[in-house]
């Protein structure tokens, strides 16, 4: 991973579920979870998505912004949050700019086939844009404990 802890956390525009423009810069003054998951509606992603769901208000009242992202598009993120109540944005990252930049784009392997495909992992951003933690082995049903920590 070429990102450390305590470097400036790459700018970013890209678009959530509705189509909106999000930049990391709307988020200055604030702390933000930036979580990248593999694929919408899949077991490990809904176990992530739901534990960050159910303990969203202890993640607002520390003080975070929750974003995930994946290469799934708007239409499917929408399918997503819908099914699963999520009450966070996800940010549609379908010409793989940000998996890039924050160097979580890598080749993967399933069953003995190679693919590329995004490598689970939390950045913590704090309000002056500073990663303040990278979480790269994320519990997927106890990921809030870990960003609180």
């Amino acid at each position: 991973m070429s990102l450390q802890i305590g470097d400036a956390a790459p700018e970013f525009e890209t678009r959530d579920q509705n189509g909106n423009p999000i930049r990391l810069s709307d988020f200055k003054g604030k702390k933000v979870v930036l979580y990248f998951y593999p694929k919408d509606d899949t077991p490990g992603c809904t176990a992530e998505a739901c534990n960050l769901r159910d303990n969203y208000n202890y993640l607002l009242k520390a003080g975070y912004e929750v974003l995930g992202v994946s290469v799934d598009d708007e239409k499917s993120h929408q399918k997503f949050i819908k099914k699963f109540n999520l009450p966070f944005a996800l940010l549609a990252d379908t010409d793989h700019k940000l998996v890039e930049a924050y160097d979580v784009w890598h080749e993967k392997s399933m069953f003995g086939k190679n693919y590329m495909g995004i490598v689970r992992t939390t950045f913590i951003i704090d309000e002056n844009g500073i990663i303040s933690d990278i979480i790269t082995k994320v519990d997927n049903e106890n990921h809030t404990e870990q960003i609180l920590k």
